[in-house]
């Protein structure tokens, strides 16, 4: 039934985004993605370090809230309305979802504006999220498009800059000066990113001498312990001026939660001249919302 809800308006969505599109002289930069994303080469990258939601009942009453998801289109207020609970916040309270990933089939990574980003999630449980939101992490080098143009930090001011000073996280694109050439917020400072990048658990930080003074660890290999390293991108929120577009770090492995850990997603773009207008999706989706409630 979700597969046939998320098909049909997808149907009607790119009915409608072809006609508003040939109606135009020059389509948006952004018209491939969905507001929730930017273009950063061939992926459609979260503009916002996503906020995880429990979702109550995913494959029946709130099929088609999922669907708002997986299209880029869902709000806060389509959140609370069907009763989803915000995860990570202010604690691991993902249970029971499991470190590993399992039993994580009721969470959803949103990209959306003024919330508290989801910490505490481990490098398994983010990639599910995204993959129930119809999405994966980024690689690393996608994460790169997405970020270049962030400004490097100096100070940070405590209200525009980029947040790496708070030494806690801050609402989801709060800091005003805190974007990337192509829109993306919050990818320096904030959350330290999971990307899908996994190296030989990292044990030492050389930097990058005269390139940048953004954090880098990428270097020895640690013999004892029985995990690899995931990467991490960005810096986070007391990473002072070591954060940044070039910040990555090898030395945390996947099973680790903490509070200045967190992620953003990708999803393919869409084929070309199949560019969706994502607007046009709420009203497809009340639209077979209330055929499922007549038929039921």
């Amino acid at each position: 039934m979700r597969q046939r809800t998320i098909q049909a308006v997808m149907a009607m969505t790119l009915m409608i985004g072809a006609a508003n599109a040939a109606a135009a002289d020059v389509p948006a930069p952004d018209a491939r993605c969905a507001a929730d994303a930017v273009v950063a080469g061939t992926v459609c990258l979260d503009r916002y370090e996503v906020s995880a939601w429990r979702v109550p009942d995913p494959n029946t009453a709130n099929a088609s809230l999922v669907a708002k998801i997986q299209l880029g289109s869902a709000t806060r207020g389509d959140l609370g309305a069907a009763g989803a609970t915000q995860l990570g916040g202010g604690g691991d309270d993902y249970a029971p979802c499991g470190d590993d990933g399992r039993n994580c089939g009721d969470i959803y990574a949103v990209s959306i504006p003024s919330v508290a980003p989801a910490a505490f999630i481990t490098w398994f449980q983010a990639q599910e999220a995204c993959a129930n939101s119809g999405k994966r992490l980024p690689s690393s080098a996608e994460w790169q498009i997405g970020a270049n143009g962030t400004p490097d930090p100096g100070p940070d001011d405590g209200t525009a800059d980029c947040n790496t000073a708070r030494g806690t996280a801050t609402l989801t694109g709060e800091r005003s000066r805190c974007a990337s050439a192509r829109g993306a917020r919050d990818m320096v400072g904030n959350l330290a990113e999971w990307v899908a990048d996994w190296t030989p658990l990292s044990t030492d930080c050389p930097g990058w001498a005269s390139f940048s003074g953004d954090l880098m660890c990428l270097a020895g290999a640690n013999e004892t312990k029985s995990a690899p390293g995931a990467l991490l991108r960005g810096g986070a929120f007391s990473d002072g001026a070591a954060a940044g577009p070039f910040a990555v770090s090898g030395d945390v492995d996947p099973t680790r939660a903490e509070d200045f850990i967190g992620f953003r997603c990708a999803r393919a773009l869409p084929e070309p001249g199949r560019a969706a207008q994502f607007g046009a999706s709420v009203t497809a989706l009340a639209v077979l919302a209330r055929r499922r409630r007549r038929s039921s």
